[in-house]
């Protein structure tokens, strides 16, 4: 087996060597999460749509094609890769192509726009990261809120519009959901209703997507208790243009790199807001940062360590600790003194995954219960051949590999790509010593 050094962007598995700290900067692509939402509001306001910093990860390819596949016209704008043109279409295909929904859990997203196009929605069951039971009760509730038929089958499910309704549709949630907050939002657009959504998900990715409405004359009022949304009393002709936030989850993943090599490196492209649990959580640790406009600054050759331990707890709440932080927050606290503490029972199957990858390193972390454990360090690594089982995964992987002596070979390269277009280039940009693993 050779090493060759390479982008690592097309390998199914690369190779990951210590070296020297990380040092430069770095531009982050727009956030998958941010994208696969706004792609469907998109095509939930049946009206042409540009959208810009749109990430090229598997992913969000994918949610492009299920578009095209059910009658939307996606085109890529010349020469500029990360820019889309969404099209309505003047009737519904009469075979719609969903064949990739079930590889992704975003497929949900589609269900309102398809109302709106054909009068009913029928999808197979979610796919994506396998972390844990993730169900479709709450959107279900949503849907029949609007006074919609839910129907659960073997394979999938399929919702029926009624077409009777009208007046302010109130619903509040059990739990602020990400992806029924935005269910609910979109069906309100369809449906041209006004909503009063009670215990929201307010996260970046939501007021990403009632931002874009705005841009179409809806109104929006946001609180930590209620979403109040009411329709557009006009509608311009103009083509909007809704920019994807950068991908705050890649921002952290790269500092917290940055950090573990006790390097120094600034990382362009972020929305401030959107870090700010983020660098709190840094910032207990003694590690150096700061925000200068859409620039994150990260100084890990300068940590004066508080004696503070870490707890990364993963929270729905607004201005909470996004679940997805938690995985490199983890590889990054193994070389950090003291004993810290991580929860995520957003996504209770996460630490299954991840818990023994890190085990192959040497990492010791004890198993409090299936969604806490906690480690103390600092530890030594060992490389060895580990395995990205989902996009998160896959990413601490590459951080704690950073720092582990010895080659650590990383497979599933395809699960982290689904999240992020390339990682493994970025640290490389970085100086990260990567390779492609060829035969």
């Amino acid at each position: 087996m050779a090493l060759v050094r390479a982008s690592a962007s097309n390998a199914e598995v690369i190779a990951v060597r210590p070296g020297s700290p990380l040092v430069g900067s770095v531009t982050v692509d727009g956030s998958k999460n941010a994208a696969l939402p706004m792609l469907a509001t998109a095509a939930a306001v049946c009206r042409n749509v540009q959208l810009e910093n749109v990430p090229a990860s598997a992913d969000v390819q994918a949610m492009a094609a299920l578009l095209q596949g059910t009658g939307w016209h996606v085109a890529q704008a010349v020469g500029r890769s990360d820019r889309l043109l969404v099209m309505a279409p003047e009737k519904a295909p009469a075979v719609p192509d969903l064949s990739r929904a079930a590889a992704i859990r975003a497929s949900y997203y589609l269900v309102p726009a398809l109302l709106a196009l054909q009068g009913s929605a029928r999808l197979p069951w979610p796919g994506g990261c396998r972390i844990g039971q993730r169900g479709m009760e709450l959107h279900f509730k949503v849907y029949e809120a609007f006074g919609d038929h839910v129907t659960v089958q073997g394979a999938g499910y399929a919702v029926e519009a009624d077409g009777q309704g009208s007046g302010t549709v109130s619903h509040a949630l059990p739990f602020r959901s990400r992806g029924a907050t935005i269910a609910a939002v979109l069906r309100a657009v369809v449906a041209d209703r006004s909503l009063h959504l009670g215990r929201p998900n307010l996260s970046p990715e939501v007021l990403a997507v009632l931002d874009a409405l705005r841009s179409v004359g809806w109104q929006a009022k946001v609180s930590d208790r209620v979403i109040a949304l009411d329709p557009a009393s006009t509608t311009s002709i103009k083509i909007p243009a809704w920019r994807v936030p950068g991908d705050k989850i890649e921002a952290g993943t790269l500092a917290c790199a940055v950090t573990a090599t006790g390097g120094k490196a600034r990382i362009d492209g972020i929305y401030a807001r959107d870090l700010v649990p983020f660098q709190a959580t840094l910032q207990r640790l003694g590690i150096p940062t700061s925000v200068r406009g859409e620039t994150l600054l990260v100084d890990g050759n300068n940590v004066s360590p508080t004696g503070r331990p870490l707890q990364a707890v993963a929270t729905l709440s607004p201005g909470g600790l996004d679940a997805d932080f938690e995985p490199p927050l983890m590889a990054l606290a193994l070389g950090q003194p003291g004993t810290h503490l991580f929860a995520d029972s957003i996504n209770p199957g996460r630490h299954g995954n991840l818990l023994p990858q890190l085990a192959r390193l040497g990492a010791d972390i004890e198993e409090i219960s299936p969604t806490e454990c906690r480690l103390t360090g600092p530890q030594r690594l060992t490389g060895a051949g580990v395995e990205a089982t989902d996009i998160r995964t896959g990413s601490a992987l590459m951080v704690a590999a950073l720092t582990a002596r010895g080659i650590t070979t990383l497979g599933g390269v395809a699960q982290l790509r689904r999240g992020h277009a390339d990682l493994p280039g970025k640290l490389l940009q970085l100086g990260a010593d990567i390779c492609e693993v060829a035969p």
